[in-house]
């Protein structure tokens, strides 16, 4: 029914196909969540990589933004809901008004004796003028009473949109736990980074020792005449080029610490990261389960779902719209004239009414407004079917990434140990003469790419690991769901007012 001629039936789009039975990387058995970020954090057997979490989770202020949007989403939550209510208040009056004698008679009043008074000279009419008196009515009011309204809820609008906006501040705190997540994830992330980097400088620290002394030798052999200075600039070279790794390594190192820093909530020059190596790292054992729990674990996805269902009732409300709203008044008080009659049972005065107001047209308002939380509708939906799709593919992809990367460190720590007895080798030959300048430099360069080829290798290896876990909702559950919205029902009933 609609008097404006709009449509309002409404189909909602199909939420889609069930998930997969499995995932396609992983065998298809049920899974635990895994750890939440402190724990999760532990597994990697580093005290100080758990307390840099820790102090992520204390301190850092892109969470703190998060949980104030949770305060906001509690109060536009009873804001959208005082409809429910009726709105009473209270108002007392005191007032005193004078009425001018010149708005209540048009002729003033005359007194013939007093133009004798005088004088002689002067007209009647000026007389008339001197002497017109108006006088004035002053009067007094006295009131105390309470005004109320209600809009009965005939068609849910009010209710709707109470719904719409508890579910946004659910919304809200699955939004906070996607920002704990994504934040756990980069401070590890950060942190393996920073033990890479200073891996590869104690590697390239290394290499320069090595280059200077095939140099050294080079140049014994040099003075003996046994040696080249061409033998001597190709190994001249290769030392500077070891050398010239060295800063943009510190500049990655230091840069690292600095967003470590500021995920941790601090300033740069206010931390101290010792770090390690990532030789010393357990990597810890996942299993991501089936797709249906992932889905269920991911607060991204729960977060969508719930923009969803709020938005489901958006477009309920602006329907409801279309039809009839009735508002009732009342009013209950006392009045008088005189104050000290204002308590006596003659002076109550009360009032009770009814509204009834139906659109009939409104420039097409009202059809934008449906249409409008129709499309968001869609757009929601559209974003809550990519969160699932997200969810799948983040999995998938954490899991080609952590057994690839783990190939990657087997090969590469094989590909090490054979470079490394050929660096040997060739020096050894050098200094006998049996080879020459130019194929110790490739083996020596071979060598030192074979050792940080394996340091990227071990770092992409732990942050799949990192990848893994932020894929796999960081430790939620469909408990932890549940607790989460207990929690924003429990916001919502907190501070409800003085209405039961």
């Amino acid at each position: 029914m609609s008097l404006c001629g709009c449509d309002l039936t409404w189909e909602k789009p199909d939420l889609g196909a069930p998930p997969p039975a499995r995932f396609r990387e992983a065998n298809p058995r049920p899974a635990p969540p895994i750890a939440a970020g402190r724990d999760f954090a532990v597994k990697f057997g580093s005290k100080e990589l758990t307390g840099l979490v820790e102090r992520a989770l204390d301190d850092n202020l892109a969470i703190t933004a998060a949980i104030a949007r949770i305060d906001q989403a509690d109060a536009n939550a009873r804001i959208a809901s005082a409809a429910l209510w009726p709105l009473v208040s209270f108002g007392g009056l005191a007032q005193r008004t004078q009425i001018p004698g010149t708005q209540l008679s048009a002729t003033p009043n005359f007194n013939p004796a007093q133009s004798l008074l005088q004088g002689a000279g002067k007209s009647q009419a000026a007389l008339l003028d001197n002497q017109a008196t108006f006088n004035a009515t002053r009067t007094n009011l006295f009131a105390l009473g309470l005004n109320a309204s209600y809009e009965i809820d005939l068609w849910g609008k009010n209710e709707d949109a109470s719904k719409a906006a508890r579910l946004l501040a659910n919304a809200s705190r699955f939004d906070r736990d996607v920002v704990e997540i994504a934040t756990v994830a980069a401070v590890m992330n950060a942190y393996f980074q920073v033990l890479a980097a200073q891996d590869q400088l104690r590697m390239a620290t290394e290499h320069v020792k090595i280059a200077e002394a095939v140099l050294g030798a080079i140049n014994a052999r040099l003075e003996k005449g046994a040696a080249t200075m061409l033998d001597y600039g190709l190994q001249a070279a290769v030392l500077q080029g070891q050398k010239a790794t060295i800063p943009p390594l510190e500049q990655t190192l230091r840069q690292t610490k600095v967003t470590l820093a500021v995920l941790l909530g601090q300033t740069p020059e206010s931390i101290d990261i010792k770090g390690g190596a990532l030789t010393r790292l357990k990597f810890p054992r996942l299993a991501p389960g089936l797709p249906s729990e992932v889905l269920l674990r991911r607060p991204d996805v729960a977060r969508a779902e719930a923009v969803l269902a709020s938005q489901e009732f958006s477009v309920l409300r602006a329907r409801a719209a279309f039809f009839p709203s009735v508002v009732l008044n009342g009013q209950y008080g006392l009045q008088s004239v005189v104050l000290s009659n204002l308590l006596r049972p003659e002076a109550v005065a009360w009032q009770i009414a009814t509204g009834l107001a139906q659109p009939l047209f409104d420039g097409y308002n009202l059809q934008g407004q449906y249409q409008l939380e129709k499309g968001r509708y869609a757009e929601a939906w559209a974003a809550y079917r990519q969160s699932i799709l997200n969810g799948l593919a983040d999995t998938e992809s954490a899991l080609i990434a952590m057994k690839e990367t783990a190939k990657s460190v087997k090969i590469g720590v094989d590909a090490l140990a054979a470079a490394k007895i050929a660096l040997d080798a060739a020096r050894a030959q050098l200094l006998e003469g049996v080879i020459d300048v130019v194929t110790l430099s490739t083996v020596q360069t071979t060598y030192y790419q074979y050792d940080f080829n394996l340091t990227l290798a071990r770092l992409a290896y732990f942050q799949s690991a990192v990848s893994l876990y932020q894929a796999l909702g960081g430790g939620w559950s469909p408990t932890t769901r549940q607790i989460e919205i207990t929690r924003a029902n429990e916001a919502y009933e907190a501070d409800r007012g003085p209405y039961p």
